[in-house]
């Protein structure tokens, strides 16, 4: 079994590992601690990770990365509108208002959702972990943003399964930096909780959260975040800077050329990283754009300029995760920050007014999401034996649920699951009802969601409930907020009460029972509960007070199915399954095919001095004529006609060239074998004819015959060998010569075992030789 921790970062991705000795981060094929997290579409293969990084200026238009932006988002969504405009891919919106994408590929139009692109990252991913370990993958923590809705954690899900890989838990990304952070301490009080602020500013978001830590425990106070404030943000303010000045000053639109506006893009990150160090930074790129090089300066004040309003925001997140934890700046003990957005130095100096506390840098700020959810990987998984630490995950939002559009009031606002509600939990309603039971679960608070969120999650129908005269049908029903941050229902059961009916009088007071279970990661329960009233579908019969009853319960497991609104459908899944093993199998076909022609040319090029030297004195004029003919023909076809041709073209062109080489290979290497059978065969003769001494004279007779028959020839063969050029094949091969060993060896046993065990009689009369 596995223990792997995935971080999908929106640029980047990163694969951590327990062994052992410890977390390590993996190396993919470029031996980089970290994947880009770039999908490439060439003309007949996909190139994913670093090589789609690599092979994005080349492909432009077929070229997805940061979709992670997209995963479980609408269309129309105008925050989405302005992440599509700053890539050159076609989109358009799918039936259920989701993101299509569309590009060609094998001179075919492709359109695939953006849960079948992230399912390529995490094959890619795969692939490098399964490589690294030696062996297959599936079980994984995958990290997640804490404002990830119900649907895109699905799509997360979903993603993953579409692969092969088998989540055991989705963790917050905060979540998992905090874990990461806790479980290797051993100063933390087991009394007063020191309360940790974790800050991340990744590339295109900006999450907060505070942590309180007892020894063993952490407990997540509260979760803030800004979906839309990231490292990229400022990268685009620098590129907004030199594009108006390039078109100034260079009479150049770089927004006309895809290609241009990937290298300006690329280059104004590498500026904003020098900008961290030092107080001014050049920009030169040489033909951008029309043939002409530009170049440009600007200086880290004129930077922080520009860049004040982004500035301004991540105070926003900040104050409110202080608030929601229901702490002030004082209480905070420790400021981490983390994420590749972070290095900025004006970031520093602003949290450092806001916590009153200069933020840390201990933990490694591109890595600390994917050790975590290693970490959490193995506590959850039986092969390792990690120290008991208690992790207490908390949701953002509150969630609530509805019967037949009528809220269930068990909280305030008819909320089931609150802001802040421990993960997992679970909570079990008792309905009265009829047929089926139709239960919708929405967001409550829409305040509290991302802009342009819907606030519907999913829908359940449970049943047919099967009640009959005379019995009052209960439906128990289990909510769950799961491992993954997913709310939905367990389980439903059937109870049926069987009451006398002579006793029994109609009372249109149905009521339920609500309890409220919450689950650690240890999966410790704490058990309350509290009961509410409310009528779901037509009331029943029960007793009136005072009535004595004779009851007989029976449960039955009811049937329960779900609708996740924008989710994918099970049929769905399955055919992208099938997709993504067609796509991998072509680019399995399109490795062979360049691994291939590659040994064809490298078979070109070594045999060429091979034969005017090595082979020489073994290949005739006019052998040496053909093989040097067909190397030249070889070689020009390869950088002609033969650039792009198929497995079967390059094999049968290989093929071709080593029946014509084979014939002289065998003769130089058939020499020094033949020489060696020669040795051999002498050397079995001798042995022979020594051992005959000491035999019957019979005997000795047979295998000195037998010997001699094997030098003879041996000798005639070897004589007529000499007479023939080393460039003709030869009389008898190494092979003949070891048959004729066998023989003689095989022979000589056969003469032994035929003279029998002498006896006694025979013995004492026969003469001793010498």
């Amino acid at each position: 079994m596995s223990v792997v921790g995935f971080d999908i970062g929106n640029e980047n991705c990163v694969i951590a590992v327990v062994k052992q000795r410890g977390v390590d981060v993996l190396l993919n094929d470029e031996s980089k601690r970290e994947t880009p997290s770039v999908v490439c579409f060439g003309d007949k293969q996909r190139f994913l990770g670093s090589a789609g990084a690599a092979s994005a200026l080349m492909h432009p238009m077929s070229t997805i990365s940061q979709v992670k932006r997209m995963i479980g988002r609408k269309f129309v969504d105008p925050d989405v509108q302005n992440e599509l405009k700053m890539f050159p891919i076609e989109t358009s919106k799918g039936p259920d208002g989701g993101i299509l994408i569309h590009l060609k590929y094998l001179e075919e139009t492709h359109t695939f959702t953006p849960v079948q692109i992230l399912a390529m990252l995490f094959a890619h991913l795969k692939t490098i972990t399964e490589k690294d370990l030696g062996t297959t993958v599936s079980d994984c923590v995958i990290g997640v943003p804490s404002y990830f809705t119900d649907l895109q954690r699905w799509a997360y899900l979903n993603a993953a399964s579409i692969v092969g890989l088998k989540p055991l838990r989705l963790i917050h990304d905060c979540t998992a930096i905090g874990l990461g952070y806790g479980i290797y301490k051993t100063d933390f009080p087991t009394t007063d909780p020191v309360n940790v602020a974790f800050i991340d500013i990744g590339h295109c978001d900006t999450q907060v959260s505070i942590a309180a830590f007892r020894a063993g425990k952490m407990k997540i106070l509260s979760h803030a975040f800004d979906r839309s404030l990231g490292g990229r943000d400022f990268d685009e303010l620098l590129f907004g800077h030199f594009a108006a000045k390039f078109k100034e000053q260079y009479s150049i639109d770089v927004s006309c050329s895809a290609k241009a506006c990937t290298r300006l893009r690329a280059g104004c990150e590498k500026l904003k990283k020098v900008l961290s160090a030092n107080s001014e930074a050049p920009l030169n790129i040489e033909c951008l754009m029309d043939e002409k090089d530009v170049k440009g300066i600007i200086k880290r004040e004129e930077f922080e300029n520009l860049a004040s309003g982004l500035l301004e925001r991540i105070c926003i997140p900040c104050n409110k995760a202080l608030a929601d934890a229901g702490l002030t700046a004082e209480k905070i003990s420790s400021v981490e920050l983390v994420g590749s957005g972070s290095r900025i130095p004006a970031i520093s100096t602003l949290l450092t007014s806001v916590f009153k506390r200069e933020p840390s840098r201990t933990l490694n700020a591109s890595e600390c999401v994917g050790r975590g959810c290693a970490l959490q990987c193995a506590m959850l998984s039986p092969i390792f034996s990690v120290k008991e630490y208690e992790v207490q995950d908390s949701i953002p939002f509150s969630i609530g649920f509805s019967s037949d559009e009528n809220p269930i009031y068990t909280g305030p606002n008819s909320v089931l699951f609150p802001k802040g509600q421990t993960i997992p939990s679970a909570k079990t309603l008792t309905f009265q009802c009829k047929n089926f039971l139709h239960l919708e679960a929405f967001y409550v608070n829409p305040n509290e969601l991302p802009p342009g969120t819907s606030p519907k999650i999913s829908s359940f129908t449970i049943g047919p409930f099967h009640g009959s005269h005379g019995c009052k049908t209960k439906a128990r029903v289990q909510f769950q907020l799961n491992l993954h941050g997913i709310v939905c229902i367990e389980s439903a059961t059937l109870i049926e009460e069987r009451v006398d009916a002579s006793v029994t009088t109609d009372d249109h007071h149905s009521n339920f029972e609500a309890t409220d279970t919450e689950l650690n990661s240890k999966t410790v329960v704490n058990d309350t509960e509290d009961t509410v009233n409310k009528r779901c579908g037509s009331p029943h019969a029960s007793a009136a007070d005072g009535t004595r009853e004779d009851k007989t319960n029976r449960r039955h497991h009811v049937e329960v199915s779900e609708n996740i609104y924008g989710g994918m459908t099970k049929d769905e899944i399955l055919e992208a399954q099938q997709k993504e093993l067609q796509l991998t199998e072509q680019d399995r076909t399109m490795e062979l095919t360049k691994d291939k022609k590659n040994s064809l040319e490298a078979y070109v090029y070594e045999m060429r001095p091979k034969l005017f030297n090595t082979y020489r004195n073994f290949a005739s004029d006019q052998e040496r004529d053909d093989i040097s003919r067909g190397l030249q023909e070889t070689e020009e076809w390869l950088y002609d006609d033969g650039e792009d041709e198929t497995l079967h073209v390059y094999s049968a062109k290989l093929e071709y060239l080593k029946q014509l080489v084979v014939p002289i290979e065998n003769r130089y290497k058939d020499e020094e074998a033949r020489a060696q059978a020669t040795r051999d065969l002498l050397s079995s003769i001798v042995e022979r004819r020594m051992s005959a001494s000491s035999l019957p004279l019979q005997n000795k007779e047979q295998i000195i015959i037998e010997c001699n028959k094997a030098e003879q020839w041996l000798r005639e063969k070897m004589q007529q060998q000499d007479c023939l050029a080393k460039c003709s094949d030869p009389v008898f091969w190494s092979s003949d010569i070891q048959s004729k060993t066998e023989e003689l060896n095989l022979v000589c046993q056969q003469i032994l075992g035929s003279k029998g065990s002498p006896t006694s009689e025979d013995m004492q009369n026969t003469p001793n030789h010498q």
